[in-house]
């Protein structure tokens, strides 16, 4: 048992961390300059911050078409066919949860129901800082698709060689209508109030550092969020009875996320 607690102290230390992290006012200030700025200045500001946090000059940052259709079929077959498999499970999946609405005439004298109407618009929020995560994409876009949105925007923040051809195959093979090389709280507020080069959504979905974990939580309210995502969903508790192999499987499939 001795191993159980020293696992559980980790943990509830590592919530603690987390915890003291989401209310550091100093992030908070820091998010809502960027948040105030690019609501203000607009693609200016998003310019100006791609250079200074990404060290990457942005003329345009919409993504071409012709650049994503590029990057899908330049993808290797086993990737091709993991992404599609992905796809076929997660379509499968979520076609299940499909809300209907109803309406109820039985009583005399009274009409009640309920509509279920899709949103306009969603933005998602794909990382790009540490890795390429093009199950971001598929998870987030596929759900969206199936409940009926009309519109699917991306953003990820640019890279100094190109945005990862995984990322724009698996925004292709999703049906993202338009990517945006933009990251960080800059990008979320980009979703968020709309600028000259990216539509303002209903709501933005997907993970993110503290910064723009932070910015989801402060533009709650003018725009809906999916969640506030931690740092990582997987913590291990385990004695000397558990399997090692399986204990490093579980760690091993949220390493991607952080080097620490």
């Amino acid at each position: 048992m001795k191993i159980y607690k020293e696992s559980l102290d980790t943990m509830l230390g590592i919530v603690r961390n987390y915890t003291q992290q989401t209310t550091d006012m100093e992030i908070e200030r820091r998010v809502y300059d960027i948040i105030d700025d690019v609501r203000t200045n607009g693609d200016a500001a998003l310019k100006a911050y791609s250079e200074k946090f990404d060290g990457v000059s942005i003329e345009d940052f919409k993504v071409p078409q012709e650049e994503i259709d590029a990057a899908y079929e330049s993808l290797s077959d086993d990737l091709k066919a993991a992404l599609l498999k992905a796809k076929a499970n997660i379509t499968e999946f979520h076609s299940r949860e499909i809300e209907q609405g109803f309406v109820d005439m039985d009583t005399p004298g009274i009409i009640r129901g309920q509509k279920v109407i899709p949103l306009a618009r969603v933005g998602l929020y794909v990382p790009g800082g540490t890795a390429a995560y093009p199950s971001t994409i598929i998870m987030t876009a596929l759900p969206a698709k199936i409940a009926g949105v009309k519109e699917i925007v991306m953003v990820t923040p640019p890279q100094k060689d190109g945005i990862n051809p995984a990322v724009l195959g698996a925004a292709k093979l999703a049906g993202v209508d338009a990517v945006y090389q933009v990251g960080g709280a800059q990008g979320v507020a980009a979703l968020a109030y709309g600028t000259e080069s990216i539509p303002k959504v209903d709501k933005i979905v997907g993970p993110g550092n503290i910064y723009v974990a932070t910015a989801k939580r402060q533009v709650f309210g003018q725009v809906d969020i999916d969640m506030i995502a931690g740092p990582s969903e997987i913590g291990v508790i385990a004695d000397d009875s558990a399997n090692p192999v399986h204990l490093a499987a579980d760690l091993l499939s949220q390493a991607e996320h952080d080097p620490r």
